[in-house]
């Protein structure tokens, strides 16, 4: 098993490790969900013992017209000045589900790089704007994305429920079944396109993505070994030419180019401590070393 699919393996045990919420159809409620865990995780998972990031930024908008809890957005953005998207390429479980996904046999295509675009505009639109801005008598909004278009609640919440919880079986109607279309064709879209819902549609990336220029974890490209190959943009998901933009904002940190220079130029640096998996001839080098 790769390094990374062990550790997003592991990340998605941790994080949804309230095990007998499954078999009872019931939700932790201790301290630990008070806090936000850094990826896309359904906060209504039965597993799940912490918050989602996405949602507690639309309960953040949605209730408090009051008042703006930093909480949410400080903890989003300590998650982002320290990994940029580090996260998402090594932390999050619906990141796992799509990357088993693309490992089934079927045609594969590239989607515009334009694309991604569409997250900045869920991360604007229905997290942030909408539900500050649509708010009842009480001064109370609804988290559209949650509610309308986040496939990991669907997959996570929505389904597990459906089999173990009676009363939200029989509460369900025409809502259910758009988030059962919609959460088809992300997977399908999983299937076709590498990352696909991460490089268009997940709101939490589009956040992460301002901070992976500025992170303390970056990629770095060491120019006396680089010979303009184009393994790295060749290997990468979303054909970042790494060579010249090593932390690109749609950089999710797979580290795939790290292993694939053949001249071993690109590595990775936290706080001065670098690595990678190569030297200029090719031989397994020490993971980490200092210059």
């Amino acid at each position: 098993m790769a390094k990374r699919t062990f550790v997003q393996l592991f990340s998605a045990v941790l994080t949804n490790s309230h095990f007998k919420g499954f078999a009872e159809g019931s939700l932790y409620r201790g301290d630990l969900k008070k806090a936000c865990v850094p990826v896309l995780n359904c906060y209504s998972c039965p597993g799940a013992v912490g918050a989602c990031p996405v949602g507690s930024l639309q309960a953040v908008a949605a209730g408090y017209s009051f008042q703006f809890s930093f909480y949410v957005a400080g903890f989003l953005a300590l998650v982002g000045v320290t990994l940029g998207r580090f996260a998402c390429g090594w932390f999050c479980p619906f990141g796992l589900v799509q990357d088993i996904l693309y490992r089934l046999p079927s045609p594969k295509f590239f989607i515009p790089g334009r694309t991604r675009c569409l997250k900045y505009l869920l991360l604007l639109v229905p997290v942030l704007v909408l539900p500050a801005a649509a708010t009842d008598a009480l001064g109370l909004g609804v988290p559209y994305f949650c509610k309308w278009l986040c496939p990991a609640g669907t997959l996570e919440a929505a389904i597990p429920l459906y089999f173990t919880c009676p009363p939200v079986r029989s509460g369900l109607g025409l809502l259910f079944h758009w988030r059962l279309f919609w959460l088809f064709l992300i997977l399908v879209l999983a299937v076709l396109v590498r990352r696909g819902f991460c490089r268009a549609l997940c709101p939490l990336g589009a956040f992460y993505s301002f901070f992976n220029k500025y992170s303390l974890y970056t990629l770095n490209v060491d120019r006396t070994r680089c010979t303009g190959c184009n393994t790295c943009k060749n290997t990468c998901f979303a054909s970042i030419p790494v060579s010249g933009h090593p932390n690109h904002p749609e950089c999710i940190r797979c580290l795939d180019c790290v292993k694939s220079c053949p001249n071993g130029a690109i590595y990775w640096d936290f706080c001065g401590i670098k690595g990678n998996r190569k030297t200029k001839g090719g031989k397994p080098c020490a993971q980490s070393h200092s210059h």
